[in-house]
């Protein structure tokens, strides 16, 4: 039962943005933002016909991906996770759904203002390494280096460091688009996080699994 309620407020999710667009559809222009550089000026136009499209590419599809890969997992362990799947199945459609109103938003007001954009990403990534310092061992969620794949306990010390870092990295994220408004800073600053709080756990795994070798 709390699983078909869990589902039943995920297809919710995924519908909203779709009710929106349906709203505001008059009022939209005829052709709206649909690319954005790392900066977050606008740098295509294209018809609003294809804002559908494009939300069909965000949340329905990241749920349509849940739905299968639990299908195509070679030794099952996605199942073994339980709840916490269930969990990151709606934060992530949850993001999309997020992403998609913004979107859509932005397109109605000619995409002036992206920054928005930097803090929805924080706060997801933040939420990510949160969740990430209890996932389980698995072939595809969380930091799947060859050495947290081989080794369980790589795969445990790795998680709880690249969580915590995520967490770190994602509300810096967050925040420093409401403090500081040179838009090329801003970028700069959220490729760099993005860069650490990617590259560190990697090297960190490796250098944990060699640890172990060693000492075996």
């Amino acid at each position: 039962m709390k699983y078909l309620k869990s589902e039943i407020l995920i297809l919710i999710l995924m519908a909203i943005p779709f009710i929106y667009l349906a709203i505001i559809w008059g009022s939209l222009p005829a052709e709206v933002p649909v690319h954005f550089d790392i900066n977050g000026e606008v740098d295509r136009m294209g018809s609003k016909t294809t804002l559908p499209f494009m939300l069909l590419l965000l949340a329905p599809l990241t749920y349509l991906i849940f739905l299968l890969v639990p299908k195509i997992d070679p030794k099952g362990k996605i199942k073994n996770m339980g709840a916490k799947y269930q969990q990151l199945k709606f934060i992530m459609v949850l993001f999309m759904s997020i992403i998609s109103v913004l979107i859509i938003y932005s397109s109605q007001q000619g995409g002036s203002d992206i920054n928005w954009i930097f803090v929805v990403v924080g706060l997801f990534i933040a939420a990510l390494g949160n969740y990430f310092q209890t996932i389980k061992h698995n072939y595809f969620i969380g930091i799947r280096t060859p050495w947290t794949l081989e080794n369980e306990q790589v795969w445990k010390s790795t998680h709880r460091l690249g969580g915590k870092l995520w967490m770190l990295g994602g509300v810096l994220m967050a925040v420093f688009p409401l403090l500081v408004s040179n838009k090329d800073l801003v970028g700069s600053v959220f490729v760099g996080l993005v860069l650490l709080i990617s590259i560190v756990p990697i090297v960190y795994s490796y250098l944990a699994f060699r640890k172990i070798q060693v000492g075996v």
